[in-house]
């Protein structure tokens, strides 16, 4: 009796478990984005088959650097992705209206670059509005990405900074420029790991980050990859997202 009664306990657990991911898939449909296990991601990387790719540059602290990458990057045609920390913008608003005026794309990196995770949902959302709003009386364009400082988040960060309308942006390929490595180095750290749809790091203010920037655009570019904004990069809607953080499309 016992048995039998422990076996119609397991089933019916069985069963309310199936009933609820039901639900949770058919929540998830309703809005046409989905998103693999119970944790949120942001996008690390998307999957296409155009081979175009994305470079983007942190910017925290400093800018001695900053005029070479930005003319590098002239050099060569491409379309690049600045997250501005809020008290870099403030600093230096000559070099971000350069970066937005130069037709580079600019996203938050915070306000004050905390971990996000240690925050309230309050604090999130004052880190991300106030920052968003200090880049646009700059640039005048409207902020639509955001990266975690640290690369740290939460369900609360990613699901706050959607709500803003600020698609959080990670990524798969890390030049670790910041760590003072070799233009060389730099190199090949990001042509060995680039592929369709990856998302580069790099940093604004790397000591030899600029020396590196036209080298591997024309090693990628030869290997017949494109450089497009992040903007361009990503879906915005009907995409899911997988336990990686590639995101794909849902269509």
């Amino acid at each position: 009796m016992i048995v039998r009664l422990r076996s119609v306990i397991l089933a019916f657990a069985l069963i309310c478990a199936v009933a609820l991911s039901a639900l949770a898939a058919g929540a998830a449909g309703a809005e046409e984005v989905f998103w693999s296990g119970a944790r949120l991601l942001p996008v690390y990387s998307v999957e296409r088959e155009d081979k175009h790719i994305s470079i983007t540059f942190d910017c925290a602290w400093g800018v001695e650097h900053t005029d070479a990458i930005l003319d590098a990057l002239g050099e060569t045609n491409v379309s690049a992705t600045f997250f501005c920390v809020q008290f870099w913008a403030e600093e230096h608003p000559d070099y971000l209206k350069k970066i937005s005026e130069a037709g580079h794309e600019v996203g938050t990196h915070s306000a004050t670059h905390p971990k996000m995770s240690t925050l309230s949902e309050e604090g999130i959302r004052a880190e991300l509005t106030t920052s968003a709003r200090a880049i646009t009386e700059v640039t005048g364009r409207p902020v639509t990405l955001f990266r975690p400082p640290f690369g740290d988040y939460n369900n609360a960060v990613i699901q706050t900074s959607l709500s803003l309308g600020l698609m959080p942006v990670q990524w798969d390929v890390d030049s670790l420029d910041w760590q003072d490595l070799s233009a060389g180095e730099i190199t090949e750290r990001v042509v060995k790991q680039a592929r369709s749809g990856s998302i580069i790091l790099c940093h604004n203010n790397g000591l030899n980050t600029a020396e590196a920037v036209p080298v591997i655009i024309d090693t990628l570019r030869a290997r017949g990859y494109t450089f497009v904004p992040v903007g361009e990069l990503i879906y915005r809607e009907n995409y899911t997202i997988d336990h990686t953080g590639r995101q794909f499309s849902a269509q």
